[in-house]
C-alpha cells in the first residue's frame, strides 16, 4: 500500500515533469525525490517512470498505481470519516419513505436545516403509496416513514406519531355527468362512474382504494397531482385532499359534491423502528414533532393556486 507521501511524490512527478521541480514542490532535496522514486520501483518491481524524455512521464504502469492508489486512499479516508460518524452516534446512512401525499417541495427546508449539521449522514428519500409506505418500514426498505396513512400495522419495535388529520372532498369536473347529479349522491350513482385512484405501491399484498365499490371501473395513476388532474379533465371521480385543491374550487374547475357516505378524515403518521436510535433519526423526529411542521405536510401544497 503506498502512503500519502509516496502519492504525493507521484502526483508531483506526473504534475511537474521534473525530480527537481517535483522536489521543490515538495520542499524535499532533489536527491531524496530521486531515491524515494526508485524504491518505488523496487518496492512494486515495475518501471513507473519513464526518464527517455526530456520531461519525465509516469509509464502506463505508473499511471495505473497513482490513480488506483488515489482512488484507493480516497476511500480510506472516506470510510474512516464513516467510522467516526457512527462512533460519533450519527447513523451510516438515513432512508426516509414518504407517503405520495406529502410533497418534497415541504421537505426540501428541513434537508437544508438537516444539512446545516454537518453530520455527513447520507439522505435517501422515496415516494410510497398506502400499504406500501408502512411495508417500506417493515421491510427495512425505510428507517423513517412520513405522511403513512391508515392504522399502524403490526411491526416489531414500531413507534409512531400522528402528523394530523386530512381532510377529503369529493370533487368532479363541471363537464362530468355527476357535476348536476342530485345531492346527497348515493354510492350506488356512484359505482356507475369511473374512478381514480393513486395506485398502491405494496409489493407484497393486494394494493388499497380508498372509496372505490365493488364493480366499480377503475383508472389507477401513480400520484396525487395526476388524480386531480385527471378529475379536472372529468375522466373520473373520486376524493381528493381539500387544502389541495382550493383553488380549483374556488374558481370551479372543480365542484364539491355532498355524499351520502361520507369519508372521514385520514390520520397521517411519521413512524419508525423503536430498536433504532441515532442522531440523524431522533433530529428528524424532533422536527416531526413540531406542530407547525407536521400540519404543513398533512396540510400539503396548492399546487394550482
Amino acid at each position: 500500500m503506498l502512503s500519502t507521501e509516496d502519492l504525493a511524490l507521484l502526483e508531483a512527478i506526473r504534475e511537474t515533469g521534473s525530480l527537481s521541480r517535483a522536489a521543490a514542490k515538495l520542499s524535499k532535496a532533489p536527491s531524496t525525490v530521486s531515491y524515494a522514486a526508485r524504491q518505488l520501483e523496487e518496492r512494486f518491481d515495475a518501471l513507473l517512470f519513464d526518464r527517455r524524455r526530456y520531461r519525465l512521464q509516469l509509464t502506463a504502469a505508473g499511471e495505473l498505481l497513482v490513480n488506483e492508489a488515489s482512488r484507493l486512499m480516497e476511500d480510506v479516508s472516506r470510510l474512516t470519516q464513516r467510522v467516526q460518524q457512527v462512533a460519533n452516534g450519527w447513523e451510516s446512512r438515513l432512508w426516509i419513505a414518504t407517503d405520495e401525499l406529502v410533497e418534497f417541495e415541504n421537505l426540501v427546508p428541513l434537508i437544508e436545516e438537516f444539512d446545516a449539521l454537518g453530520s455527513g449522514v447520507p439522505l435517501r428519500i422515496t415516494h410510497e403509496v398506502l400499504k406500501g409506505v408502512w411495508e417500506a418500514l417493515r421491510e427495512g426498505r425505510a428507517d423513517l416513514v412520513i405522511g403513512a396513512t391508515n392504522e399502524p400495522p403490526a411491526i416489531p419495535s414500531l413507534r409512531w406519531i400522528q402528523l394530523g388529520e386530512m381532510e377529503w372532498v369529493f370533487a368532479v369536473s363541471p363537464k362530468h355527468p355527476l357535476a348536476k347529479a342530485k345531492e346527497p349522491i348515493s354510492r350506488a350513482t356512484v359505482t356507475r362512474h369511473r374512478a381514480i385512484v393513486v395506485a398502491d405501491s405494496s409489493r407484497t399484498s393486494e394494493g388499497r382504494t380508498y372509496g372505490v365499490s365493488g364493480g366499480q371501473p377503475v383508472m389507477a395513476v401513480p400520484t396525487m397531482r395526476a388524480k386531480i388532474l385527471a378529475q379536472c379533465a372529468g375522466l373520473g371521480v373520486g376524493w381528493l385532499p381539500r387544502h389541495r385543491i382550493k383553488s380549483l374550487l374556488e374558481n370551479g374547475t372543480l365542484i364539491e359534491k355532498n355524499m351520502a357516505d361520507p369519508r372521514e378524515p385520514n390520520v397521517l403518521y411519521a413512524g419508525w423502528r423503536g430498536d433504532q436510535d441515532g442522531r440523524a433519526l431522533n433530529w428528524w423526529l424532533e422536527q416531526l414533532k413540531q406542530p407547525r411542521l407536521a400540519n404543513r405536510l398533512v396540510q400539503g401544497i396548492d399546487l394550482f393556486a
